[in-house]
């Protein structure tokens, strides 16, 4: 059976990647950093399905915690077959100009060091390199990274540009190690980050300047992590598929 690791698997698009994967035959690792009751209502629901599951504390942003998620998981399930970068921040909405310098820092940390730092662990185990027999990587962007945030967090928005450029790399560096590295960019989708930011009822509020004249689900951004990480996406390396209603 093959084995995912869903980083910030506890809540939203992470939740509904775990409980699909898990439908689809994989064994889920439901990482989360604090949420601890949230993560073991996912793995709840998916062991009362009959799923291989189990939950592991960690801040993706702190590299110790990275490094031990990555242990348990070994020891869990002795294998990995795929990893989803999808654990992510957002703070207040804010002007650049107003934003403090703490602020930006745990953004990029969780956003970008922790995605890297996640990658890392994952290419040691997966590649043919290292002995591994491949797998998959689907990074979680956001429309935001070619609209930019303006007036709302343009760090978030950078971050998730990051995340694409991360994607495009290393997919080709690691192409030919028997590993696809791909990425979904969702536009508006209802989940509960926008609370974070502090409006919670955005993605409707917005609904009527999406051309498809709703927000997405979670579970639509589910639908295609887990096509990206499925053999039918077998010739699919360094994508970046925009999941947002619009174009």
């Amino acid at each position: 059976m093959k084995t995912v690791l869903v980083t910030g698997g506890s809540r939203g698009i992470g939740a509904a990647v775990c409980r699909l994967a898990a439908k689809s035959g994989y064994s889920v690792a439901v990482n989360f950093a604090s949420n601890e009751q949230a993560a073991h209502k996912v793995v709840a629901e998916i062991e009362a399905g009959g799923g291989a599951v189990f939950a592991v504390r960690g801040d993706v942003g702190t590299e110790a915690d990275v490094m031990a998620m990555f242990e348990a998981v070994d020891k869990r399930f002795g294998r990995l077959d795929a990893l989803v970068n999808n654990a992510g921040v957002v703070d207040l909405v804010a002007r650049v100009d107003e934003m403090s310098a703490a602020r930006i820092e745990r953004l990029l940390r969780v956003n970008v060091l922790g995605s890297f730092l996640c990658a890392r662990e994952a290419i040691k185990r997966m590649s043919t390199r290292h002995g591994g027999k491949g797998g998959a990587i689907v990074n979680m962007s956001s429309a935001a990274a070619r609209l930019g945030g303006v007036g709302l967090y343009v760090d978030y928005a950078a971050s998730k540009g990051a995340i694409d450029t991360m994607t495009i790399g290393l997919s080709r560096e690691v192409a030919r190690e028997g590993i696809r590295v791909n990425a979904i960019r969702p536009g508006m989708i209802e989940t509960e980050i926008h609370a974070d930011s502090g409006d919670p009822d955005r993605a409707r509020k917005v609904a009527d300047t999406i051309p498809a004249g709703r927000p997405g689900t979670a579970e639509e951004i589910a639908n295609a992590v887990v096509w990206l990480l499925s053999d039918e996406a077998s010739y699919v390396q360094g994508a970046i598929l925009d999941v947002s209603g619009a174009r």
